[in-house]
Parts: C-alpha cells; structure tokens; sequence
C-alpha cells in the first residue's frame, strides 16, 4: 500500500489515468475519502483528476480514428452514428425548432414548452 501524501496521491491518479477507485484502492481508502482529499484539502489534485480523464479521452479518440482509418466497421458505425447525425446517420429522428431550440406549441392560446 503506498504512503499517503499529496505527491503519491498525485502520482496514482496519472498512473491510473483518474480512475478514482483505482487511486483509492492503491490506498486502502474509500473513493469518498479520495474524492474528499482531493476536492476540499488539495483542489489542485482535483485539476490532476480533470487532466488525466481529458488525456484518457484523447488516447480513446486516437484509438477509435486508428480503427476508422484501417475499415473497423464498428468504429466506423459509432462515429457515423455520434459525428455525422447532419448527413443522415441517426436511427431515430430528433426533432427540434429552428437551430436546434425546443419546439414551443400554441393550442388555443395556451402556450405548451418543451414537447
């Protein structure tokens, strides 16, 4: 079990790139504890946190542009699916108001939102 200061609780949070159950088990604490450390004793490593699941989210990025790029159907479905919804790909339709805002009904005067 490693020793608790704020460098190795730092260290553990890159190490297993912000997965807060991972950091405290490397601990022997509860994620509540970690969360608690991190947020209210050292805001700073709460910023490490943030870090570390933006590059994780980079790295899946990377990965899934890998996959699209060498035909990997799957890869190729899900982006379609999430980053082409304006040409087309999406399996059910979302309807909306001009630009995208909620749709806002009149029925005999009385003024309905968010249908």
């Amino acid at each position: 079990m490693a020793k608790l200061t704020k460098k190795a609780v730092s260290e553990q949070i890159e190490k297993y790139q912000g997965n807060i159950a991972a950091v405290a088990r490397a601990f022997g604490k509860s994620r509540q504890w970690i969360y608690e450390y991190c947020k209210e004793k050292y805001p700073e490593l709460w910023l490490d946190v943030i870090q570390a699941r933006e590059t994780m989210k980079d790295n899946a990025e990377s990965q899934l542009y890998k996959n699209i790029l060498s035909g990997k159907e799957t890869s190729l479905i899900f982006y379609l699916k999430t980053q082409a919804k304006d040409r087309g790909y999406v399996e059910r339709q979302e309807i909306a108001g001009p630009d995208g805002t909620p749709i806002v009904l009149k029925v005999s005067g009385v003024k309905i939102d968010n249908v």
